[in-house]
């Protein structure tokens, strides 16, 4: 009840306020120079403080949501997942000289074989009109004397299971480069003493960043699969910018035939 008592109380101050205000311009054109040198003083303290609330209401409403769900799905799709990294804020959200393995929030893994790091990575908010993810993540490689660098992602314990060979595996992205590089999708599918890799590239010169792996073709044991996880791996990234602004993955039953 107080809650909604001070609703209608400041409801009430609001209406006031403004009537307040629009008599004051109706009646500036007649006042006197002193009087509506005070006015302007007095609006120009309120409209500051008005400005500051309008930026900050149009710079957050026009960014994703945090904690937003929304995933793009093909039909047919039993289980879809967006990394923790693009969904919600992480405690640390940069780090410099990055080490050759290092966790970047729960479940992403950076490795890299540089003898002297020059990575940077950053998580940034999202905040352009086609993303979904809230947050984005930004690599800055400088010089880069190593022969690998590759983001490894943990699926959760729900990609596993009651998967089968009948089922395709779909990873998509938006990707951002300075310059053109190649990136790698290679996953892999832990099943009792042995694992089963599937390599696929990103089609980055492609409107749609996605590939699929199809487990038909694989040798995966269906009753022993017991975890899944992501590598991306960045060819040539030396002197490179590359935002990944979403990345997501899910799965689905290949149609009968």
């Amino acid at each position: 009840m107080p809650g909604r008592f001070d609703k209608l109380l400041d409801l009430l101050v609001f209406r006031r306020a403004l009537a307040r205000w629009r008599k004051s311009a109706d009646r500036a054109p007649a006042m006197s120079l002193s009087a509506l040198r005070t006015l302007r003083s007095r609006a120009r303290q309120l409209r500051r403080e008005l400005d500051r609330v309008i930026h900050t209401a149009e710079y957050r409403l026009a960014l994703p949501v945090i904690g937003v769900t929304a995933i793009r799905k093909p039909m047919g799709t039993d289980w879809a997942w967006r990394p923790p990294l693009w969904r919600g804020q992480i405690p640390v959200p940069g780090f410099s000289t990055v080490p050759g393995r290092a966790a970047i929030s729960e479940g992403v893994t950076i490795f890299h074989d540089c003898r002297r790091s020059e990575l940077t990575v950053r998580q940034m908010r999202n905040t352009q009109e086609q993303d979904i993810a809230p947050f984005g993540f930004r690599m800055d490689v400088f010089r880069f004397d190593g022969s690998f660098l590759s983001l490894v992602l943990d699926l959760p314990a729900e990609a596993a299971e009651g998967l089968k060979l009948r089922h395709l595996i779909r990873v998509e992205a938006i990707v951002e480069m300075e310059k053109p590089l190649e990136i790698f999708a290679r996953l892999n599918i832990k099943h009792g003493p042995n694992v089963e890799q599937i390599v696929r590239e990103l089609p980055l010169n492609e409107a749609e960043v996605m590939v699929e792996f199809d487990l038909a073709y694989t040798k995966v044991n269906e009753k022993r699969v017991e975890k899944l996880w992501l590598d991306l791996i960045f060819e040539g990234p030396e002197m490179n910018q590359i935002i990944l602004r979403d990345v997501t993955v899910s799965r689905r039953p290949r149609a009968e035939l």
